[in-house]
């Protein structure tokens, strides 16, 4: 006799089962509500293996998910027009953000040390809030549905996308007045953008495939980068020294570009595969980008190591795709947002104790990572992101190659 499906993270009470289904069906009904409530208290679930704490606050699907003021908050934004700042400790709503868009936010980001934030909508608006009062500080009318938002690291400037000619907006973070505006960047909607560390550059990556670096003091794309991947690029990472970044796919994959070394011209970028089985949506470095994580529509976050460049745990609980995700910068938490309304916050301080990481660890090697020399094709070993550079030649054939000095980008100039 089949059972009646009971959805475990469901916000309504279970239904009761009638003569038909029997005590077969009320046992179950009594097994998922258990879950439910184990899962709402943010204790150890059998298949992420580490502690969850589902926190409810929006009324539709979450679209965004950021920490912020040293891991003691966290900022959220929803299809249900508001964005809301979260206690991450308490695990409580300080404030609602709402009244200001008429459409879904599709990104909100902090104005370092200004104690503001800016949203962006598909009602074609960039809004600034204070986030103490939650009053609307200003408000910039652009052309287009807006996709995506980031403010530079020094809290000066704002960049969005816009669906209207696949351009970007840079604005002045203090007043909303636009800047620059840049139109026909890529060939199709720009799904996302960053600034890089430095608050020198604007990454953009696109539906067309490709990449962009925008440069502000030239004023131009400085670097394009047909990628590896075969479909959307839906979001990009940089490394927090700007060097490294990460881009996600609706392939099911991400790439790793070495912007420093550019070797990405000759070879493309390197791949981290098998993490997940639907389109990638986003990824986001530690701040010691020791680690990497990303989420995916196939309802599931991954933890990857970037000694290895392989995943090293997958956190699994959501009922529907993971739009974002973000990682503390003490690599303890790992917040995911979701088009099932809620906000995951997930403990990984003890990620090196559960067995599916134990059991990569010793698979891999303890970190070691066997690749193949480009040049005389014999294999060696690398270890870690930043001492290992991504190396594609052993050391004796990088001995052979004369030294290439690598001119330093000019400081970032006043607007």
């Amino acid at each position: 006799m089949a059972l009646k499906y009971i959805d475990p993270l469901s916000l309504d009470d279970p239904t009761e089962g009638g003569e038909e289904e029997g005590e077969e069906e009320g046992e179950e009904e009594k097994k998922k509500s258990e879950e439910k409530k184990k899962e709402e208290e943010g204790v150890w679930e059998r298949e992420s293996q580490v502690p969850v704490t589902v926190l409810r606050a929006h009324g539709a699907g979450l679209t965004a998910a950021h920490f912020c003021f040293q891991d003691s908050r966290l900022l959220s934004s929803s299809s249900d027009s508001t964005a809301v700042l979260w206690d991450a400790e308490r695990c409580v709503p300080l404030r609602v953000f709402d009244g200001g868009h008429g459409a879904a936010i599709s990104e909100c980001a902090v104005i370092p040390d200004r104690n503001r934030m800016v949203t962006v909508s598909w009602d074609k608006k960039m809004i600034a809030w204070d986030l103490e009062t939650g009053q609307t500080l200003w408000t910039s009318s652009l052309a287009g549905l807006l996709t995506s938002c980031s403010v530079s690291c020094d809290g000066r400037l704002v960049v969005c996308a816009a669906d209207l000619q696949s351009g970007v907006y840079v604005s002045d973070a203090a007043s909303g007045q636009t800047l620059h505006h840049v139109s026909d960047l890529h060939r199709s909607t720009i799904t996302r953008c960053r600034f890089d560390p430095q608050s020198q550059r604007i990454a953009t990556v696109s539906a067309d495939r490709t990449i962009k670096l925008w440069d502000l003091v030239a004023q131009k794309t400085t670097v394009s980068i047909d990628s590896n991947h075969s479909n959307v690029v839906s979001n990009c990472c940089f490394t927090n020294n700007g060097r490294f970044l990460c881009t996600a796919s609706w392939d099911k994959t991400l790439q790793l570009w070495d912007l420093q070394t550019g070797g990405f011209r000759s070879r493309g970028g390197a791949s981290l595969r098998t993490g997940h089985d639907g389109s990638v949506s986003s990824c986001s470095f530690s701040a010691d980008a020791n680690l990497l994580v990303s989420s995916s529509y196939d309802r599931t976050v991954a933890v990857w190591d970037m000694s290895t460049l392989c995943h090293t745990l997958i956190l699994k609980g959501h009922s529907d795709w993971v739009t974002d995700v973000s990682i503390s910068a003490d690599k303890k938490w790992v917040a995911s947002a979701s088009k099932d309304g809620t906000l995951r916050l997930w403990d990984i301080e003890n990620l090196e104790e559960t067995p599916e990481v134990m059991e990569k660890r010793r698979s891999h090697g303890a970190g070691i990572h066997i690749v193949k020399c480009e040049e005389c094709g014999k294999p060696f070993s690398v270890s870690r992101l930043e001492t290992s550079e991504l190396l594609t030649k052993c050391v004796f054939c990088r001995l052979k190659s004369p030294t290439r000095y690598r001119p330093q980008p000019p400081p970032l100039m006043s607007l």
